[in-house]
């Protein structure tokens, strides 16, 4: 099966990815490493779950049904044995729609935490985001404007943007596969090119 092949492929890289999103957000319950006094004292977007939700549990389902196409005989319909294949890819393309959703969701929140930096003590011995704009980024010397937790910035920004390139990462898998669902849809997967090291035509 070549689109399955394709899509089994897709699948296959799909779950360590979801982990990784998935453990990352964890990670972000702990700035710096350490337990937190207070829930509140974290970053607002932590509890957006892009990582365990956008990138975790919305992307499980669509790879599951990926990585089980290649092996999908189906059934068929009236006569035609190809149909119930068609069907199936079709229904892939539904997975990947949603699965490319929830990266997306997952890639927003991660820029906007990044763009609005961590939340922290200030020198004015309030919780807050000393940062505006990003502004950060550039400008190492602006850290010192954030007093506790100890490394929260760097650890924020560092889990942020694995997410944020997990989720964009997500996003190109679950858009080819909406492409590959498609052809497989329409012209079967007798006729449609291999990918990934897969079957060519049978």
């Amino acid at each position: 099966m070549c689109t399955g092949s394709c899509a089994r492929c897709l699948g296959g890289t799909l779950i360590p990815l979801a982990l990784f999103g998935f453990l990352a957000n964890i990670l972000l319950f702990f700035p710096g490493g350490k337990v937190i006094d207070d829930n509140d004292h974290l970053s607002q977007e932590i509890w957006f779950f892009g990582g365990i939700l956008g990138s975790g549990v919305l992307m499980i389902f669509p790879a599951l049904v990926f990585l089980g196409l290649k092996n999908n005989d189906c059934c068929g319909c009236c006569g035609n044995k190809g149909c119930g294949k068609r069907f199936a890819m079709f229904t892939s393309t539904i997975f990947a729609v949603v699965g490319f959703l929830g990266a997306g969701y997952s890639f927003i929140v991660s820029a906007i935490s990044i763009n609005k930096g961590p939340k922290c003590l200030m020198a004015n011995s309030t919780w807050g985001y000393p940062f505006h704009d990003g502004d950060y980024l550039n400008d190492k010397a602006l850290w010192k404007e954030c007093h506790k937790p100890d490394d929260v910035i760097p650890w924020n920004l560092t889990l942020f943007s694995i997410l944020l390139v997990v989720g964009g990462i997500q996003m190109v898998l679950c858009a080819i596969q909406v492409v590959n669902g498609l052809l497989g849809t329409l012209c079967g997967d007798c006729q449609c090119c291999g990918c990934c090291g897969g079957d060519g035509p049978v």
